[in-house]
C-alpha cells in the first residue's frame, strides 16, 4: 500500500519530470547542435569528438529547465593556452541562430547562448584519458559515462526529487554565487543511497564528517581521505580519486540541507519542493520594519561594476570578488569594534551591488577600555607605560586591573557610516588596503553610497524587483521550510 510520503513524492515527481513534447523538442535541438559544431570542426581541419553532456544525457534534468551543454572533446596536440580560443571560435560558427550569445569564463572561456527558447552552453574539453586531466572540464564526459551506466531509470526520477527540493531550498548549483550540490552530486547521493528519502535521511541524521566512495579508491586507506580531504562532506569523483566532487560545498549551504531535511522528515509536505513566493515589503512597511528592527541595517551601494573592457563582468568572477569582499568588510567594521550581527551581498550581475551588514549599534561609545600586558611582563609593561602614560587620547589610567594594566582611551571612530565613507571614498582607494577587491574597488571609488536602515527607501528599492524580494528574506531571517510540525 502507498504511503502519503511516496505519494507525495509521486505528486512532485509528476510535475517536475520534463513532458514529452519537451523531451521531443531537447533531443531535435540537441541533434542539430552537434551537427552543426562537428561541421565547424570539420570546416576548421580540427578533429574533435562532439557530444551534449550533463543533466540532458544522463536523463535527471528537471521540467523547465533543460540546459543543453554541448561538449567539443579536442585533441591534445592543442596548447592549453589556446584551448578556450579554438572552442570559442568554433562555437561562435554556431552562434549565428543565436537569440542571446555571452561569452563566460570557468577555468577557461566558453559560450552561452540562447537558441529555441533554450539555454546552450559549448565548453571546449581535452579528449583526455583518465587521470591525464588538462582542464577541469576534461573529466565531465567521464562523469556522463559513469551516471548513465550505473543510475536505473527509477532513481533518474530520484535525483529529480533530490535537485528539486534543493533548488527549492537554496542549496542547489556548484557556482560560486550559490556554492551548494551541483548535479553530479546529486546523483551521486541518490547513487549513494538508493532514493531521494534515504538521501534526506542520511543527512537528517549527520552529526559528524561524512566520507562517501563509491569506488572505493581509498579502500583499506580510509586514514588517507583525512590527509586529502579537509571538507566535512567529502564524496570521492569515482573518475578522480584525487577530487572531492562536494568540494564547492559551503558550509553554510551543507547545514541548511541538514536543517532542512530534518524539518522534512518531521513534517513532509509539497511546498519543500516549490519555494513560496514572499511578498515584498511595500515601502510604508519596510520603513516601519527598519525603524523598530532594533539594530542598524547598512548598505553600500555601487552601480559602477563593469569589467575592464566595459563588458558585463563573468558572473563566477563577479561574485567570487563580492564575496571576498564582503569578508573583509566584515572584518574591518568588527576591527573598529562594531559588532555585526549579519551580512549579505546581492547583485543584478551587471552594473548594480548591494552589500548589507547588519550592526547591533551605528553608533558605539566614544571610549573604550584597552588591556596591557600582565605584570609579571616586565619589558612589556615599560613599553605599554610608555606608549600610554601620557597619551592625550586616554581618559583614565594606566591602572592595575588584577594581574594587568589597563587604559581607557578614546576611540578614533563612532560612527560606522562616518567610517565607511571616509575609507571608501573617491578620495581612498576604495578599500583595497583592508582586502576589498579589485572590480568592487574600483566602483567604490567610482560610485558609492552608504546608508543606514531607511534610507535605502529611495530608487534603489523601488526600482529593483529583485532586491526588493532579496531584502525582505533578509531582513524575515526565517527560511520558509522551518514552521512548527502539524498535530
Amino acid at each position: 500500500m502507498q504511503t502519503e510520503l511516496e505519494a507525495l513524492n509521486l505528486q512532485v515527481l509528476k510535475k517536475i519530470t520534463p513532458s514529452p513534447e519537451e523531451y521531443s523538442k531537447v533531443k531535435v535541438l540537441s541533434l542539430k547542435l552537434e551537427q552543426k559544431i562537428l561541421e565547424a570542426c570539420q570546416q576548421q581541419n580540427v578533429s574533435a569528438n562532439v557530444r551534449v553532456e550533463g543533466s540532458i544525457a544522463k536523463d535527471t534534468w528537471l521540467k523547465g529547465d533543460p540546459d543543453i551543454d554541448v561538449f567539443i572533446r579536442l585533441p591534445n596536440c592543442i596548447p592549453r593556452k589556446n584551448l578556450g580560443a579554438v572552442g570559442l571560435k568554433i562555437a561562435r560558427s554556431v552562434a549565428v541562430e543565436a537569440v542571446e550569445v555571452m561569452e563566460r569564463f570557468a577555468e577557461h572561456p566558453y559560450l552561452e547562448m540562447v537558441i529555441d527558447g533554450f539555454r546552450v552552453d559549448i565548453v571546449p574539453c581535452y579528449d583526455a584519458k583518465p587521470g591525464e586531466w588538462q582542464s577541469a572540464t576534461d573529466r565531465t564526459p567521464y562523469h556522463t559515462d559513469y551516471i548513465r551506466q550505473h543510475l536505473t531509470l527509477k532513481m533518474r526520477g530520484e535525483v529529480r526529487l533530490l535537485k528539486q527540493f534543493m533548488q527549492s531550498i537554496g542549496v542547489y548549483g556548484a557556482e560560486i554565487k550559490v556554492g551548494g550540490f551541483s548535479g553530479y552530486l546529486c546523483e551521486l547521493l541518490i547513487l549513494t543511497y538508493d532514493s531521494f528519502v534515504k538521501t534526506v535521511e542520511a543527512f537528517a541524521g549527520y552529526n559528524k564528517r561524512v566520507v562517501i566512495d563509491l569506488e572505493q579508491h581509498f579502500l583499506g586507506k580510509e586514514e588517507e581521505v583525512s590527509e586529502v580531504f579537509s571538507e566535512p562532506l567529502v564524496i570521492v569523483d569515482p573518475v578522480d580519486r584525487a577530487r572531492n566532487v562536494a568540494s564547492a560545498v559551503q558550509v553554510d549551504k551543507l547545514y541548511s540541507f541538514i536543517g532542512a531535511a530534518r524539518a522534512f522528515i518531521e513534517n513532509p509536505r509539497e511546498d519543500f519542493f516549490f519555494t513560496p513566493e514572499q511578498s515584498a515589503f511595500a515601502v510604508e512597511a519596510l520603513k516601519r520594519k527598519l525603524d523598530n528592527y532594533g539594530s542598524t541595517v547598512l548598505f553600500l551601494v555601487t552601480n559602477s561594476i563593469s569589467g575592464s573592457s566595459g563588458m558585463d563582468v563573468v558572473p563566477d568572477v563577479l561574485w567570487g570578488q563580492l564575496y571576498r569582499s564582503k569578508r573583509s568588510l566584515h572584518k574591518f567594521l568588527e576591527s573598529y569594534d562594531y559588532k555585526v550581527l549579519r551580512d549579505a551581498v546581492w547583485s543584478n550581475e551587471k552594473s548594480l551591488c548591494i552589500f548589507i551588514f547588519e550592526l547591533e549599534q551605528q553608533i558605539i561609545a566614544a571610549t573604550k577600555k584597552h588591556y596591557g600586558p600582565p605584570l609579571e611582563r616586565s619589558s612589556e609593561c615599560t613599553n605599554f607605560l610608555s606608549k600610554y602614560i601620557e597619551n592625550s587620547q586616554v581618559i583614565a589610567g594606566p591602572y592595575i586591573e588584577g594581574d594587568k594594566w589597563a587604559v581607557e582611551i578614546l576611540r578614533k571612530n563612532t560612527n560606522a557610516v562616518v567610517l565607511l565613507k571616509e575609507k571608501l571614498s573617491v578620495s581612498s582607494d576604495g578599500g583595497k588596503s583592508v582586502g576589498i577587491s579589485e572590480l568592487i574597488a574600483k566602483a567604490f571609488k567610482t560610485d558609492l553610497s552608504v546608508l543606514a536602515n531607511s534610507e535605502i527607501l529611495n530608487n534603489t528599492y523601488w526600482e529593483n524587483g529583485d532586491f526588493r524580494g532579496f531584502l525582505t528574506n533578509f531582513l524575515v531571517g526565517k527560511p520558509f521550510w522551518l514552521i512548527k510540525k502539524k498535530k
